[in-house]
Parts: structure tokens; sequence; C-alpha cells
């Protein structure tokens, strides 16, 4: 089935800040989930080069809207890349080097859990890099991309947004919440900090690299679940996929082994069923 371009857009003031039922939340995702395997599937077909970037303060939601789409795909097929702090030869490098390697072949999909903008949003703001390196970011980064495109490869960009209100929130859960501890890093809380500077790197970065030919889509994240299902709608609706036709699989009987004796269980050690 293939799936129309709806999207329009969406000012802040008329966001939808109502609390989705979850019964619903669930069914629409499993729905969505299916049509990215059929997504998926077209990729792999079609050979098709796909790249998704998702940028956004910390607490945004990137992470949860990821591992929707990634859960129910094929690994081999549907990458996701979430590259850690830079070495000193990596420093060293070209900047877009290191993001290079992990661009999609034929037939596959990557999922950028931040990407080259770190340049204009975290390193910009906390020092890393010096404004030399800043403005050569920001005048060769809409070419980066246009070669990327030229190439072949369909570079979808989002931005979650979210509010300092619920950005609190969700750091305050996560230092209450031991299984989301680690997500709080040093960095994240430093950040906290500097929600101003943020916010202006964040409009300076889409001056310029908000183009036409590779335009930044916005995400209203106050709401996760929301944020998610739309998010992924949307990914599905930006590229025109078909449902691939497979031949029914048949599972044949199973052969009998004749003489094959198994060798006792007390010679195997088993993980104890506590549950």
């Amino acid at each position: 089935m293939s799936r129309e371009n709806k999207s329009k857009n969406i000012e802040p003031e008329k966001r939808d800040t109502r609390k989705i039922n979850s019964k619903v939340y669930f069914k629409e995702l499993a729905k969505l989930q299916i049509e990215l395997v059929k997504l998926q599937e077209w990729i792999k077909h079609e050979n098709l080069k796909v790249v998704v970037l998702f940028e956004g303060r910390d607490a945004a939601g990137k992470g949860g809207v990821i591992k929707r789409i990634s859960q129910s795909l094929n690994p081999r097929i549907c990458k996701v890349v979430a590259l850690g702090t830079p070495t000193d030869r990596e420093k060293s490098q070209w900047y877009f080097q290191r993001y290079v390697p992990h661009l999609p072949a034929a037939g596959e999909m990557v999922l950028f859990d931040r990407s080259w903008y770190n340049r204009a949003g975290v390193e910009r703001v906390m020092g890393f890099c010096n404004t030399k390196q800043y403005e050569e970011f920001m005048r060769t980064c809409p070419d980066f991309e246009r070669i990327l495109i030229r190439s072949g490869i369909i570079l979808i960009k989002y931005w979650f947004s979210v509010s300092d209100e619920e950005q609190e929130r969700r750091f305050q859960s996560r230092i209450d919440d031991p299984t989301k501890r680690w997500k709080l890093s040093p960095m994240d809380l430093e950040s906290r900090e500097k929600w101003l500077e943020y916010s202006k790197a964040k409009d300076e970065m889409f001056k310029y690299t908000d183009t036409k030919q590779s335009p930044w889509y916005v995400v209203p994240a106050d709401n996760k679940k929301r944020a998610r299902l739309n998010c992924i709608n949307h990914l599905l609706e930006l590229i025109p996929y078909k449902e691939v036709e497979h031949k029914k699989k048949v599972l044949k009987p199973r052969k009998k082994e004749e003489g094959y004796i198994r060798p006792p269980f007390s010679d195997q050690t088993f993980v104890p069923e506590k549950y």
C-alpha cells in the first residue's frame, strides 16, 4: 500500500496537548509498525538509500521514536547510529568524515541518533569547537547534504521540539528512576543551564540548513506518544512505497532422525527457573 504525503505545518500554539489513550496509542503504533515493515521491504526491493536524522534538545524524545521505528525491523536493513565522543584522531579529520562510513548502501536505512549537527548545537554552545570551525560547518553543511541527495540518498531531518517545563519534568523523572539515571550525563545537566543559548543555536542552524532540498521537519514532542505516532506516520508519507509481494512460505515436515540418541539433560547446565 502506498501512502501520499499529507503532512501540514503545525504552529506551536495550535499543538494538541491532550494525552492520548494508551489503548489507542498501542493500536495505532502496531498499525504503523506493520507499515514500517512494508517500507523496509520496499527499500530493500528498490535498492533505496535512506538516511533519517533525529535532533533536538536533551530528553526531547528522539531515542523513544527511534526505538519504536527500529524494534520491528531487520537490523541488517535498518541500522541505528549513535556515535560517541570523537577521538583525538577523529577530531583532526574533515568534520563529516566520521559520519560518512555509516551512510547506507543500496537497500538500507540508517537512523542517526544525533548527527553531524552536533557541531551546530552542543559543540557550539559548550565551546567544543571554535568560531572558525562553526562558521565553516554552516557554510559547508548544505553543500554536503546536497552531495548526499545527488548521490541518490533520501535525506530526512527531524527536530524534536520540547518545552522548558516538559524537559525539566523529564529530567526530574530520570533522577528518580534507577533505570533512567544513565540518561542524565554531566553534559545534560550542564546544558540544562543553557536553555537560551541552545535556542539561539537552533535558530541559527535552521537559518542556514533548513533548505528547499533538505528541509527540517519539526516534531512537537511535549507528548511523547503523540510525537512518536506523528513522526512515524510522517516518515511513511515522505517515502512512497508499495507492498512487496512474497511467495507464501510453507514449512515442510521435519525429517525423522533414525538412530539419533540425545545426550542426557544431566550433562548440561541450565539457567535456574526463578520465574
